[in-house]
C-alpha cells in the first residue's frame, strides 16, 4: 500500500499513532502492546525516509527531539500567564469569596447563581502551547508571565501533548503544567546518584530541569507528562464557562484531570479542597494545593486583574511536604533484627504541617549513595504520617567545607557489642540478638502492633521493659491487672482493659501471629502465604529452605533466612512459650474450610490504594473465599486488584494480559 499511495498511508499512520498516544498517555487505556506500536512507528519512519517530503513537524517520528540548542529564545505570550492569589485556610478562602462578591456589587453586576470550579494545583512547570490551524507550532515556559522561553523541541517529546488537533480555531494557546510522576522521580534520582550527579530536590525541580535541557534528547529520555487546565489567546473560540473550556480541551485530546468538580456553594469548595489535601499522598503526581475559579467566564473580564492576579481565581495552598534545613548530626539506632539504622538530627523546620527535627536516612548504603554528611544543607520531605526522610544533600552549598563521610559505629549504640557487616548486606548489625535492649524494644513494639494490642503503645512498651514487667513478647501474656496497677497512671479500669485486649489477641489467626514474630524479611503478605502453604508452625519448622522457597513470593535468599531464623534456639523458645500461653499456631478449621470458596485456586495481587478496603481487609476477604494473595505479578496470577496510584505491578499485569479489577470488581467476584 505504501508503494502505491505513500502519502495516504503516512497520513493514516500519523492518525493511528496519535490515537494510540492519546489512549496510552492521556486516558490510560491502551489498545495495543508496545511491539505493535513500535511496528507502526517503524513503518512510518521508513516511509518518511523513502519520501522525505512526507515528513511533517507534527509527525510522531519527530517526538524524539531535534539538534541540541545553543540557548533558549525568549518569546512573548499571546496573553499573560497570571499568578494566583493564595488562600491557606477556609478563613482565607472565605475572605476571597467576600472580596469577589463585593467587587461584583461595585460593578453593579448581579452574579446570579455563581458557580465555582475546583481542580488540583499541579506542582510542576507552567507552560503555554500554541496551535495554529490545529498544528502545534510553539511551546513556551511561563517565565515572568509575559515573556517565557521557547522550549518547543522539548515539548514535542512529551507524548501526552497532541501535535495536531481537530476542529481547531485559527489560533489558540493551551495552558498546562508539565510534571514528572512520583514513581519516575524516584527512579530518576536513583540513576543520578548512582552516576555521581546531585539528586533533584522534588518532582517539580526534576520536571523543570528535564524540560529546560538544551539537548531535546535528554528531555525525551524522561517520562514527563502534562495536565492541561485552560486556554490563553485565541481567535475563533467562544467558551462561556470554564467547564466548557475543559470539555473543549478534553474533546481535542488534551489531558484534563477528570476529578475537576463544579460547586454551587462555597461550603462545597471547602469540602473539596480538604478532600484533595487528604488524598494528595495517594496521587502519582505532586500537588501543592487546589485552584478555585469562577465558572462563568463571562464574568472574568468584568472582575479583572489586581496586579498580576486575576480576581476570579484563587489557589488554596497546602502545607509544603518538602523543605531545606541543616543536618546537624547523624545518629544510629538499632532495629528488631539488629540492623543499625541512621537518623538525621536536623535544625527544626516546618514541613508537611508540623515541625520536623529528625528524619530517617534508611540504611548505610543509601546514606553513601546519596553522599549525605553532617553539616550539609539537605532536602527533607514528609507526607502524612510517614516518617520524615532526607531526600538529598544540596552538594552545591557544600563548597569548600571539609565534611566527613559518615560510617556506622564499631559498637552497638545500645549494648556496646561490636558490630559486624555480613557479606553482601547493606546493613551493619548488632549480633547480640537476645541481650540488646534496643532489639528487644523493637521486637516487642512490632509484636504488639501486629497483634493489635492498642493499650500497649510505644511509651508503655518502654515502661514495661524498664520496670522489668516484660523482657520479650511472650511475657506480655503473663501480665496481671494487679502488677500493671502498680505503675503510675494505671488504674483498675485501664489495667483491666489492657488485660482484656491482651487476652483477645490470643484469637488472632495463625498468619498474623507468624507476622508478629518478626522473622527477617517477612511482611504481612508473605506471612499469610507461609501460613496458608504449611497450615501450621510445626509443618513450617520441619521444612527446609527448598520447601519454603516453593511458597509464592519467597525467593531462595529469603527462604534461607526464614529457615535459619526458625532454627534459632531463641526463636524456638519464643514460639514454645507463646504457644503455651494460648496463641494460635495453625490454621483453624474454618480457615481450612474456606479453601472451597468462590475464589478457590485463584491468585490475586493488590496494587495502589483501594477505596473503602485496606490492603489487609481485601487480603483477608480473598483468603476467606479460598483465594491466594501474593506480592508479585507472574503468569500464574489470575487477577490484579488496582486502586489509586498503582505501581509497576499494574503495568506488568497489562503486559501479561492479566485481568485488572477495581475494588467493586473484587466485591462482585466475592459475591459469586
Amino acid at each position: 500500500m505504501s508503494a502505491k499511495n505513500p502519502a495516504k498511508r503516512a497520513e493514516e499512520l500519523r492518525g493511528e499513532l496519535a490515537r494510540h498516544d492519546h489512549r496510552y498517555y492521556v486516558v490510560d487505556d491502551p489498545e495495543i502492546g508496545d511491539d505493535a506500536y513500535d511496528a507502526l512507528v517503524d513503518e512510518l519512519r521508513a516511509l518518511e525516509e523513502e519520501h522525505p517530503e512526507l515528513r511533517t513537524p507534527e509527525s510522531p517520528t519527530q517526538r524524539v527531539g531535534g539538534q541540541p540548542l545553543g540557548k533558549f529564545q525568549q518569546v512573548r505570550h499571546g496573553e499573560p500567564m497570571f499568578s494566583l492569589a493564595n488562600a491557606r485556610s477556609r478563613e482565607e478562602f472565605r475572605a476571597w469569596e467576600t472580596r469577589l462578591h463585593n467587587r461584583l456589587r461595585q460593578l453593579d453586576i448581579e452574579p446570579g447563581e455563581l458557580r465555582f470550579v475546583s481542580e488540583p494545583k499541579i506542582d510542576g512547570l507552567a507552560i503555554s502551547l500554541t496551535y495554529e490551524d490545529g498544528t502545534f507550532t510553539r511551546g513556551a515556559t511561563r517565565g515572568d508571565g509575559v515573556i517565557g522561553e521557547d522550549v518547543t523541541q522539548n515539548l514535542r517529546t512529551i507524548k501526552a501533548i497532541p501535535l495536531r488537533i481537530d476542529e481547531a480555531p485559527k489560533l489558540v494557546e493551551v495552558r498546562g503544567e508539565v510534571y514528572l510522576p512520583r514513581s519516575a522521580f524516584a527512579e530518576l534520582n536513583e540513576a543520578r546518584t548512582a552516576a555521581g550527579e546531585p539528586a533533584f530536590a522534588n518532582p517539580r525541580n526534576a520536571a523543570a530541569g528535564s524540560l529546560r535541557q538544551l539537548d531535546p534528547g535528554i528531555t525525551a529520555s524522561r517520562p514527563l507528562s502534562i495536565w492541561c487546565y485552560g486556554t490563553g489567546a485565541h481567535r475563533g473560540l467562544d467558551l462561556r464557562t470554564h467547564v466548557e473550556e475543559l470539555d473543549w480541551l478534553r474533546a481535542r485530546g488534551f489531558k484534563v484531570n477528570d476529578e475537576t468538580a463544579v460547586h454551587e456553594t462555597a461550603d462545597e469548595v471547602v469540602a473539596r479542597c480538604e478532600w484533595w489535601e487528604a488524598r494528595r499522598e495517594a496521587l502519582d503526581f505532586e500537588i501543592d494545593g487546589a485552584v478555585i475559579k469562577v465558572d462563568q467566564r463571562t464574568l472574568w473580564r468584568e472582575l479583572g486583574v489586581a496586579g498580576r492576579e486575576p480576581r476570579w481565581a484563587v489557589a488554596w495552598k497546602f502545607p509544603p511536604i518538602t523543605a531545606t534545613t541543616r543536618l546537624n548530626k547523624i545518629v544510629w539506632n538499632v532495629g528488631r533484627t539488629g540492623r543499625l539504622l541512621p537518623f538525621a538530627m536536623l535544625e527544626p523546620v516546618h514541613v508537611g504541617g508540623v515541625t520536623v527535627s529528625t528524619a530517617t536516612l534508611h540504611n548505610e548504603e543509601d546514606l553513601a549513595r546519596k553522599d549525605v554528611r553532617e553539616g550539609d544543607d539537605v532536602v527533607v520531605t514528609r507526607a502524612g504520617d510517614v516518617i520524615p526522610q532526607v531526600i538529598s544533600p544540596l552538594i552545591q552549598r557544600r563548597k569548600g567545607k571539609r565534611l566527613r563521610k559518615p560510617k556506622p559505629p564499631a559498637k552497638c549504640p545500645r549494648c556496646e557489642t561490636e558490630t559486624v557487616k555480613p557479606t553482601e548486606s547493606v546493613w551493619t548489625i548488632c549480633p547480640n540478638r537476645r541481650g540488646c535492649p534496643g532489639q528487644t524494644f523493637q521486637q516487642v513494639k512490632h509484636f504488639r502492633g501486629a497483634m493489635d494490642i492498642e493499650g500497649l503503645g510505644e511509651k508503655n512498651v518502654i515502661r514495661f521493659l524498664d520496670e522489668g514487667l516484660i523482657s520479650d513478647p511472650a511475657d506480655i501474656y503473663d501480665l496481671t491487672p494487679e502488677r500493671i496497677q502498680e505503675l503510675q497512671g494505671f488504674g483498675e479500669v485501664s489495667a483491666r482493659n489492657l488485660i482484656e485486649e491482651i487476652e483477645a489477641s490470643k484469637e488472632r489467626p495463625f498468619g498474623l501471629v507468624l507476622y508478629a514474630l518478626g522473622l527477617p524479611g517477612i511482611g504481612y503478605v508473605n506471612a499469610q502465604a507461609l501460613a496458608e502453604h504449611f497450615g501450621s508452625i510445626d509443618a513450617l519448622l520441619e521444612a527446609d529452605a527448598e520447601a519454603i522457597e516453593e511458597v509464592e513470593g519467597i525467593g531462595p535468599v529469603l527462604a534461607r533466612q526464614v529457615q535459619e531464623e526458625l532454627s534459632d534456639e531463641g526463636t524456638l523458645d519464643l514460639i514454645r512459650r507463646l504457644r503455651e500461653r494460648g496463641l494460635r499456631f495453625e490454621l483453624s478449621a474454618a480457615e481450612r474450610r474456606s479453601h472451597g470458596g468462590p475464589l478457590e485456586g485463584k491468585t490475586f495481587v493488590l496494587t495502589g490504594t483501594l477505596g473503602e478496603l485496606t490492603r489487609e481487609e481485601a487480603t483477608a476477604m480473598i483468603r476467606r473465599a479460598g483465594g491466594k494473595v501474593t506480592g508479585s505479578v507472574s503468569k500464574s496470577t489470575d487477577y490484579v486488584v488496582a486502586g489509586e496510584s498503582p505501581g509497576s505491578k499494574l503495568g506488568k499485569a497489562e503486559e501479561l494480559g492479566i485481568p485488572v479489577l477495581a475494588e467493586q470488581g473484587l466485591r462482585e467476584l466475592l459475591a459469586v
